[in-house]
């Protein structure tokens, strides 16, 4: 990751100087602060859920990794910063964000128009969405949603999930189950109890990737288009340019797409985690 760090570097400078231009001559204001103060503290506090692999998540040693620690990782050593993880329930990474418990948050989290209207957001970095595992052929000619509207199907989700939602909404003829965490979905998928689980579509990839002898598959392309953006102060539009110009740049560089060809095209990095 140093030649992201490496390339980025010079962005940085140029992004702050570029914002700092726009300020009205003299002015002292709150914006930038922030960002000052990160960069002053020699560390970058970042708010996640590590519990969303291949996103984010603990290896064996309790370490947070992913594609996301990834990313984080080569941003703040494009800023010359350290970094904090602060882990905490998804639902509670938006008010540790707002109440300056940290500096951003990055947690697989989708950018909708309701968190938008409370944080600024950086990105998207990938583009998800919901999708669906069942075992082999289920799934096979399936176009769209409404075509497994059928009362004789039964699906599963996550309760309280937009998974969930989807089932309602989408498929209210058929038959819906809801279960406390994403494998005890797919352990009813596999034991033949549901037809199919819907979920995010990289949870639908990891649970073909985790269960190599039980004949699942998932769509090739998501029901929904789901932008996943990095979450920042709504207050500070210098850090806010600045993250964005990095995105910006490793996407053009290929360094985005290395890193999603490390992480998200399949599961070999299952090995290290062992």
């Amino acid at each position: 990751m140093r030649s992201v760090a490496t390339l980025a570097l010079t962005l940085v400078t140029l992004a702050l100087s570029a914002c700092q231009g726009m300020m009205p001559a003299g002015s002292t204001g709150a914006a930038g602060s922030r960002l000052s103060a990160i960069l002053d503290s020699g560390q970058l506090r970042v708010g996640t859920s590590g519990d969303l692999p291949p996103l984010n998540m603990r290896d064996p040693r309790g370490e947070i990794r992913g594609f996301e620690p990834d990313l984080i990782e080569a941003l703040a050593g494009a800023m010359n910063l350290d970094v904090e993880y602060v882990v905490k329930p998804f639902s509670e990474l938006l008010p540790a964000l707002e109440g300056g418990e940290v500096d951003l948050v990055i947690a697989g989290m989708t950018i909708t128009p309701s968190r938008n209207a409370r944080v600024a957001f950086a990105g998207p970095y990938f583009i998800s969405g919901t999708s669906m595992v069942a075992r082999t052929g289920t799934l096979a000619n399936v176009r769209s949603a409404d075509e497994l509207d059928d009362p004789e199907r039964t699906f599963a989700a996550l309760e309280g999930s937009t998974s969930a939602r989807f089932i309602e909404e989408v498929l209210p003829r058929a038959g819906r189950i809801t279960t406390a965490d994403y494998e005890t979905a797919v352990a009813r998928l596999i034991a033949g109890d549901v037809d199919a689980v819907v979920a995010d579509h990289l949870a639908c990839k990891l649970a073909v990737w985790r269960n190599p002898t039980a004949d699942l598959s998932t769509l090739r392309t998501p029901f929904t288009t789901e932008p996943l953006g990095i979450a920042l102060p709504a207050d500070d539009p210098l850090l806010l340019n600045l993250v964005q110009n990095f995105l910006n740049t490793i996407e053009d560089t290929g360094e985005l797409t290395l890193l999603k060809a490390r992480w998200l095209a399949d599961g070999s990095w299952l090995e290290e985690l062992r």
